[in-house]
């Protein structure tokens, strides 16, 4: 019989054979719950690192594999020896900070950002209904439960006046171009933006200016969104809109990216791909990677280098592949020497 240890499914509190959807709704429902800025209770902080345990195991195919099969001694290297199915030299020990991996999770911002000065105005995730704080920060709820639509709508007066329910314009969306340095290393943006806000009569209108920063995040990929919830055009009749910026990768002049790896393609004579070169690749950090082929190169041919592309966005410590793809450039002309040369030293077929 298998000893369990850990239930990193009780932890989260769903049964086994969960769905990956299923993990990742009750991670965030068992993190917003527990999380240190929120709950102030003993041992919240504890089981927060608990809840980001069970989630880094269970959100990982091959260590949920050899967790469901050998239990939590099995995935921390104290199960069955390897030859059958075994965890063999695999040994797991979560080394991970909760708080990172809860800011992934949300797109690398935290939802308690206007109680707690967070930078960035909303989440990359829409938040579960039947979370605790699922509408902190999102529009959803004013002041003592009471949707804002109505606790304006109610003016001071009695519950018996008319009440107007508002309607919230659409996002409005904003390409935010990022080049591949700034991935690499994050930053902070500052963009400007223009709006309307009603006047303490709320009736009329005027115009203000608004600086918001956008924190981007390592690794962050193309198509992120960050939000800034109702920072739209305020009039006497909506809710603002959410302002929203896409990420947009700058296009490189050495680089091409592909996920976290980047691709940088190196042009070599058809004399080199068929005897050998060595080549100085390029780093987004400004070094050079000396790399060396000895057997011939075809057109294509890639090679990798291992930790010379971009942070992963779910885990920034780790970095992805420089990929370098061979472009071999094939001469124009040869004198009828050479080609006889060549006619006596390559094998027809």
């Amino acid at each position: 019989m298998v000893k369990m240890g850990k239930d990193y499914y009780d932890i989260l509190g769903i049964k086994r054979g969960a769905s990956e959807d299923d993990i990742k709704k009750a991670y965030r429902k068992q993190a917003l719950r527990y999380h240190p800025d929120k709950n102030k209770s003993p041992g919240a902080e504890e089981k927060f690192k608990e809840i980001a345990e069970a989630y880094d195991v269970l959100s990982d195919p091959k260590k949920k594999d050899i967790y469901d099969r050998f239990g939590e001694e099995g995935l921390k290297g104290g199960g069955p020896p390897g030859g059958s199915g075994g965890p063999g030299t695999f040994s797991y020990s979560f080394q991970g900070d909760p708080h990172v991996i809860f800011e992934e999770f949300f797109g690398g911002r935290n939802p308690f950002g206007q109680f707690f000065g967070a930078r960035n105005g909303g989440m990359e995730e829409d938040m579960d209904t039947d979370d605790p704080f699922a509408h902190f920060g999102m529009g959803g709820a004013g002041m003592g439960g009471f949707p804002r639509s109505f606790s304006s709508g109610m003016g001071g007066m009695g519950m018996n006046s008319s009440v107007v329910k508002k309607q919230q314009d659409p996002p409005v969306v904003h390409d935010l171009q990022v080049t591949l340095e700034e991935v690499l290393s994050g930053c902070t943006k500052k963009m400007k933006i223009s709006r309307k806000r009603l006047n303490p009569d709320r009736r009329t209108v005027r115009t203000e200016d608004k600086i918001l920063e956008v924190q981007i995040k390592k690794g962050w990929k193309e198509g992120t969104k960050i939000t800034f919830p109702k920072e739209g055009d305020e009039r006497p009749t909506n809710i603002p809109a959410d302002v929203v910026f896409v990420l947009k990768d700058k296009p490189h002049p050495i680089f091409k990216r592909d996920g976290s790896d980047i691709v940088y393609t190196a042009k070599i004579s058809l004399r080199d791909a068929l005897c050998g070169c060595s080549i100085n690749a390029p780093t987004l950090e400004g070094r050079t990677v000396t790399v060396t082929a000895t057997d011939i190169v075809h057109p294509g041919m890639k090679r990798h280098i291992s930790g010379e592309g971009l942070p992963h966005p779910k885990r920034p410590d780790r970095r992805g592949d420089l990929i370098v793809e061979y472009e071999v450039k094939f001469p124009e002309r040869l004198s009828q020497s050479a080609r006889d040369t060549i006619a006596q030293v390559l094998p027809r077929s």
